[in-house]
C-alpha cells in the first residue's frame, strides 16, 4: 500500500466510523471494515511516521494509568442556572431584558451525563479533561481518543476548547449491567453513573469497550469570528461532531415553550437520557455583556423536566450530621424506581418540614423527583393510615457523639468540635483537590487518622510527626514523607485557597477570592456591611462567611499563623472623573459594550444594567446627548439628577488616564 493509497483508504474508514458511532446509519458491513482497518494497520506499523493523525486504529486502549493528573481549563467550566416553569423562565428573560430588549434563544436537548473539556490547538486533539470544580479537572486523554464520536484531529487551526457531555446510550447501558450482573460485579445506578465511571477508568481499554458517546454543549476558549450562538454550533458540527436530536431558535416564551414540550414528548424515544432543556441567548456581544454570577452565566439557563412522582412507604428517619454539625432528617423509604434510577430515600431538609407534612414513620407518601434534585416528600396519605404509625421526634442529642443539641426551631446543630462527623467531614473537605490539594489524605486516610486519634481537627495536620503515622496499616517510609511533603507544601498558598477550604457556607473559590482580594488582610475581620457592597455577594453569604469567623476565631487565626499565606494586594486605580461611579449604558455605541465596560472597570467605574437611585452617570450615544433634557424629565429624584455623558468623555478620560500611567506613551 502507497501513502497516497493509506491516505484515501483512512479518509473512508473515517467516513464509516462517523456514519457507524457519529450518524447511527452504518454505510459499510462490519467485514469490510474490519478488513480496511487491518490493512492501514499494517502500514502502520511498517511505517509509524507515517501514521494518519485521525486513524480509527489509534482509538485503542494504552497502558493503564496509576491515577489521573490534575489539567487546568483555559477557560472556566460554569454550572447552569436552572428554572422549572414559565414564570422562573419569564424572570431569567427579564433580567437579561435589562441589557438587550432583542433577544433570541437558542434551545437544545439537555443530556445527562458527565462535562468533558476537549482542547483542539494545530487541528489535533491535544487534551481532554473533565469538569472537575469548573477551573482544573482530571486529563482523561487517553480514554478519550477511544471514543468515536471525538475527531482525534478537526479542519480548524487555531487554539479552541470544545465542550460537551459523555454519555451512554440507554440500549448499551442495558448491556453494560447484564455483563456485570454476570461478573458479580454491582450494576450502575443509571446511564450518568455509567458514563462518568466508564470515562475515568484507569485501563483505558474498559473504557473504549463501553460506548460512550460525545454531544457537544458549547465553546470555551477561542478566537472565532462569530457573532451568533448558533452559527458558532453550526461550525463546531461541520468539524465532526455530532448534531442533538432536536435545536431550535426562537425570540419568545412561547417559542421556548413550544421547543420544551417537543423535547418532553420525544423524551422516550431519545437514545440518550435527557433531564432538561438548554436555553441560551443566541447573539454572543450580548452574552459577553451579560457575564456572569459567581455561579452560572446570565446568559444560559437549564429549563428542567417536569417532576416523576411516585408513592412508596417510610420505613425510618434517618439523622445525617453535615460537616458544618448541622442535623439533616432524611427518610428511609421502599425501593422505588424514579426517571432511571432506585431511590431508597428522600429529602426532608428539616424538622419543621416533618410537622408541616404531619409525617409518620410507616405513612405512605408521594415523592418526586427533577433532573438532579434530590427526591423529596410532597404528600403524606393520611387516608392510607392503618394504626402501625410512630411518631417522628425532635432529636436532643446528636446522633453520632451523643452531645447535646442546640436547636433554633429550623435549624438544629451539634456545637461540639470533637464530633467525628464535623472533625472528618471538614478535615476531608480542606484537604480535597479543590481546596489545599493534600496529596495522599484521601477520605479513608482522614477517617483512620480521626478514628486512631491522630488528629483532632484541621490544625492538627500541621503537628503530625512521622513517628504519629510509622505504626498505622498500611503507612511506609515513603507514605509517611510524601504526606508530610504534602501538608507542608500547602504552607504560603494564596489566602482565599485557605478560606476556600474552610468549608465556609455559601461561599466557593470564586467568593473567596473576590473577598480576599477586596479585603487581603483584613478578610478575617470583615463586617457583614463591608462583604454586603461587593458585587455578587448577597446577604446569605455575607451573614455566613461573618458568623463563621466569629465562632472559629481562635482555630482560623492559629491556621493562618502556622500556614501564613500569600495575600494579593489589589491594584488601586488612580483618581479620575470615572472612578466610583455607577455607570449605565445605553444606545448604539462605536465599540462592543463589553470593550466599553472592560473600560470603565479599568477607570474605577462600576457598571449598571439599569438606572437606579445610585447611577452617577448615563454614558448614551451620541444622539441621545442633545436630548439630555428629555432623559431627565423621565427620571424621578435623586435619579435625575446623573450625568448623561457621550462615549467620547470616556475616550478622553480614557487615554489621560494611561497617560497618567505611562506618560512616556505616545499614543
Amino acid at each position: 500500500m502507497t501513502l497516497n493509497e493509506y491516505n484515501e483508504n483512512i479518509e473512508i474508514l473515517i467516513k464509516y466510523a462517523h456514519a457507524y458511532y457519529v450518524l447511527d446509519n452504518p454505510i459499510a458491513s462490519d467485514e469490510e471494515y474490519d478488513k480496511l482497518a487491518r490493512a492501514c494497520l499494517a502500514f502502520e506499523q511498517e511505517n509509524p511516521q507515517l501514521s494518519h493523525p485521525n486513524s480509527p486504529n489509534k482509538r485503542v486502549g494504552g497502558m493503564i494509568l496509576d491515577g489521573f493528573d490534575k489539567a487546568s481549563h483555559l477557560s472556566r467550566m460554569w454550572s447552569q442556572e436552572d428554572v422549572f416553569n414559565t414564570k422562573e423562565l419569564e424572570d431569567w428573560i427579564k433580567r437579561a431584558n435589562k441589557v438587550n430588549t432583542n433577544l433570541e434563544f437558542y434551545c437544545e436537548p439537555k443530556f445527562d451525563g458527565a462535562s468533558l473539556n476537549l482542547i483542539y490547538e494545530n487541528g489535533v486533539l491535544k487534551q481532554a479533561i473533565t469538569r472537575g470544580d469548573g477551573s482544573v479537572g482530571e486529563d482523561v486523554t487517553n480514554n478519550v481518543k477511544t471514543i468515536h464520536s471525538i475527531p482525534l484531529s478537526i479542519e480548524e487551526k487555531s487554539l479552541i476548547e470544545i465542550r460537551g457531555e459523555i454519555v451512554i446510550k440507554k440500549q448499551d447501558f442495558e448491556q453494560i449491567n447484564q455483563e456485570r450482573l454476570k461478573n458479580n460485579e454491582p450494576t450502575f445506578a443509571n446511564p450518568r453513573n455509567a458514563a462518568a465511571g466508564s470515562l475515568r477508568q484507569l485501563d483505558p481499554n474498559i473504557t473504549a469497550k463501553r460506548k460512550l458517546f460525545f454531544n457537544v454543549w458549547g465553546v470555551g476558549e477561542n478566537s472565532l469570528e462569530i457573532k451568533t450562538y448558533s452559527e458558532m454550533m453550526e461550525y463546531i458540527y461541520s468539524l465532526g461532531f455530532a448534531n442533538p436530536p432536536i435545536k431550535s431558535l426562537g425570540n419568545s416564551v412561547e417559542s421556548i415553550e413550544k421547543t420544551y414540550h417537543e423535547i418532553i414528548a420525544l423524551r422516550d424515544s431519545f437514545e440518550m437520557m435527557l433531564d432538561g432543556m438548554v436555553v441560551k441567548i443566541n447573539d454572543i456581544e450580548t452574552q459577553q455583556e451579560l457575564g456572569y454570577t459567581v455561579k452560572f452565566p446570565r446568559w444560559s439557563c437549564a429549563y428542567k423536566f417536569p417532576a416523576v412522582e411516585k408513592t412508596t412507604k417510610v420505613k425510618d428517619i434517618l439523622l445525617q450530621v453535615g460537616r458544618t454539625g448541622v442535623i439533616t432528617p432524611v427518610a428511609h423509604v421502599e425501593a422505588t424506581l424514579i426517571d432511571g434510577s432506585t431511590v431508597e430515600k428522600a429529602s426532608l431538609h428539616n424538622f419543621d418540614e416533618i410537622a408541616r407534612l404531619d409525617l409518620k414513620i410507616n405513612d405512605e407518601v408521594i415523592i418526586i423527583k427533577s433532573g438532579d434534585i434530590i427526591p423529596k416528600i410532597t404528600k403524606v396519605l393520611t387516608d392510607r393510615r392503618d394504626g402501625s404509625q410512630i411518631d417522628i421526634h425532635r432529636p436532643q442529642n446528636c446522633p453520632k457523639c451523643n452531645s447535646e443539641l442546640l436547636d433554633e426551631g429550623t435549624l438544629i446543630k451539634c456545637q461540639n468540635l470533637d464530633c467525628p462527623s464535623i472533625v472528618t467531614n471538614s478535615i476531608i473537605y480542606f484537604a480535597s483537590k479543590s481546596c489545599m490539594n493534600i496529596d495522599g489524605l484521601g477520605n479513608k486516610i482522614v477517617e483512620l487518622l480521626v478514628q486512631k486519634e491522630v488528629i483532632k481537627d484541621i490544625l492538627d495536620l500541621y503537628f503530625l510527626k512521622y513517628e504519629d503515622l510509622e505504626h498505622l496499616e498500611g503507612f511506609k517510609e515513603k507514605k509517611i514523607n510524601n504526606l508530610l511533603k504534602a501538608i507542608e507544601n500547602t504552607k504560603n498558598v494564596p489566602l482565599y485557597r485557605v478560606v476556600n477550604a474552610l468549608g465556609i457556607e455559601h461561599i466557593g473559590e470564586v467568593a473567596s477570592k473576590q473577598i480576599c482580594l477586596e479585603f487581603g488582610e483584613k478578610t478575617l475581620d470583615v463586617t457583614f456591611d463591608e462583604l454586603i457592597a461587593l458585587d455578587g455577594i448577597g446577604e446569605q453569604m455575607a451573614n455566613s462567611f461573618v458568623e463563621f469567623m466569629k465562632v472559629n476565631k481562635e482555630l482560623v487565626h492559629k491556621l493562618m499563623e502556622i500556614i501564613q499565606p500569600t495575600i494579593e494586594i489589589k491594584q488601586e486605580v488612580s483618581d479620575n472623573p470615572m472612578k466610583g461611579k455607577t455607570v449605565v449604558l445605553t444606545g448604539t455605541m462605536t465599540k462592543s459594550r463589553g470593550i466599553i465596560k472592560k473600560e470603565l472597570e479599568e477607570l474605577g467605574a462600576k457598571v449598571s444594567s439599569s438606572v437606579s437611585k445610585k447611577t452617577g452617570r448615563l454614558l448614551a450615544d451620541q444622539s441621545l446627548i442633545y436630548q439630555s433634557a428629555t432623559w431627565k424629565r423621565l427620571l424621578t429624584p435623586p435619579v435625575s439628577k446623573i450625568e448623561v455623558l457621550g462615549e467620547l468623555y470616556l475616550r478622553i478620560v480614557s487615554c489621560f488616564f494611561r497617560h497618567q500611567q505611562d506618560p512616556y506613551r505616545h499614543n
